[in-house]
Formats: structure tokens, C-alpha cells, sequence
């Protein structure tokens, strides 16, 4: 969604408020870009006394312009420093904005599975520490990796935790008043996640997937409190 140059300020305005936009590039015919008007760009012409209704007495000539098939780790830093940029296709012609809102929305949705995962793990291990001995540690883990040391919970992976708790032996000793086999049920659940999540899956996780890691962590959590 662009304006020309010769589009009125009211035009703008009213797609800026339209559709959510804090932008808008300002074109000079079909490829050209001219500038971008912004609110802020606005906000400075009011204020020092602007009175014109036109687009043109409002522009930003600064504008960073992107090539569509920038790669995203080149394109990043750029956008930072400008707060947006516009991508530009092959044909020249003006594809989209990306903003800093874009980036931090993007980085949330990679790291997010990331961070749950950590929390679920960190929860995980408090439940069991200081719960087990050594020995009991050492039993369930893979004894062919002779120079792997085992001397804390901290030392098992997320594997090993579901591994520990499904001995029935080993549950009883969380003394958790919460069903066991849903629990490990879920555990498991977790756990095939985290494969995915740690291998990078290049289709990522699905949105069940992420509704699992936000209950689970929070259902931790909360049994944390009375454990």
C-alpha cells in the first residue's frame, strides 16, 4: 500500500489508520520511490508550523531499500538502524515494509520453543534433585559412553529425566499427588518436541505443539509451589 507524491496528507492518513501502519512509502510513479511518510514525519511538520495538505510536504527522503532476496542476517542490522526498511523486487517494483515490530515478532516465534523448553527442563530437574542417589542416576543412563561423568541431576538429559521417573520406584520417591502415567504421557510428549525443536525442524513446531510446551510449563510451575 503506497501513495504518490501528489496524494493528499488526508489520503495517508486515513490508510495509515486503515490498516495499522506507522509508514507508508511514497511513490513517484509505479517504481520509484520518492520516500516514505511516517507519523513521526507528520507529527515535526505540524509542530513547525506545516499547514500544507499534501503528501509531498510531509515526506522523509532517508529510506533504506532492501533487495527482496537480501539474506535475512544482511538485512537485520539494517532494518535496526533505519526501524524499517522497503523490499524491492526484481522487476523494481515495492513488495512490503519490514519493521523492527516484524523482526521482534520473528525472533519471538524462533526462540520461544527455545525458552519454554528450558523452563520445562529447569522445573524438571528441581523436582528431581536431591531426590536420588549417584548410583540411581548412573542406572538409567547409556553406560557405552564410558567418559561421560554422572554426579548430579543437572548431568542427564531430558531423556534420561522421563527415564527415572517411570520407574515406579523412583516415583514414589517425588511423593507428587498427581497422576503418573498422564504425566509421563506428557513428558513424552515434551521430550519428542524437544527432538524436533533441537534438530531444527525446518517446518517448526505446530501450534499444538506450542499450546503442550505453554501447558506443561506452567503446569510445573504450579506444581512447584506445593512440592
Amino acid at each position: 500500500i503506497t501513495v504518490q507524491k501528489e496524494s493528499s496528507l488526508n489520503e495517508a492518513i486515513t490508510l495509515m489508520m486503515m490498516h495499522n501502519y506507522s509508514q507508508l512509502p511514497v511513490m513517484s510513479g509505479q517504481r520509484n520511490v520518492f520516500g516514505v511518510i511516517t507519523w513521526e514525519s507528520i507529527g515535526y511538520g505540524i509542530a513547525n508550523g506545516n499547514i500544507s495538505s499534501l503528501v509531498i510536504d510531509y515526506v522523509r527522503k532517508e529510506v533504506e531499500i532492501i533487495s527482496y532476496d537480501t539474506p535475512i542476517l544482511e538485512a537485520v542490522p539494517r532494518i535496526i538502524k533505519h526501524e524499517f526498511a522497503l523490499i524491492k523486487k526484481n522487476d523494481g517494483t515495492i513488495s512490503g515494509i519490514v519493521t523492527l515490530a516484524d523482526i521482534s515478532s520473528q525472533f519471538i516465534n524462533f526462540t520461544e520453543p527455545f525458552l519454554l523448553l528450558e523452563q520445562i527442563e529447569n522445573h524438571i530437574r528441581q523436582l528431581l534433585d536431591g531426590k536420588f542417589l549417584v548410583e540411581d542416576l548412573k542406572a538409567i543412563c547409556n553406560t557405552s559412553d564410558y567418559d561421560r561423568q554422572i554426579e548430579y541431576i543437572d548431568d542427564l538429559n531430558f531423556g534420561e529425566y522421563v527415564r527415572l521417573i517411570e520407574n515406579p520406584d523412583n516415583w514414589n520417591r517425588l511423593h507428587l499427588s498427581i497422576e503418573r502415567s498422564h504425566f509421563i504421557k506428557h513428558l513424552n510428549s515434551v521430550r519428542e518436541i524437544r527432538n524436533d525443536v533441537m534438530h531444527f525442524d525446518p517446518e517448526g513446531i505446530t501450534d499444538k505443539q506450542h499450546e503442550d510446551l505453554i501447558k506443561m510449563s506452567n503446569f510445573l510451575m504450579e506444581l512447584k509451589k506445593y512440592t
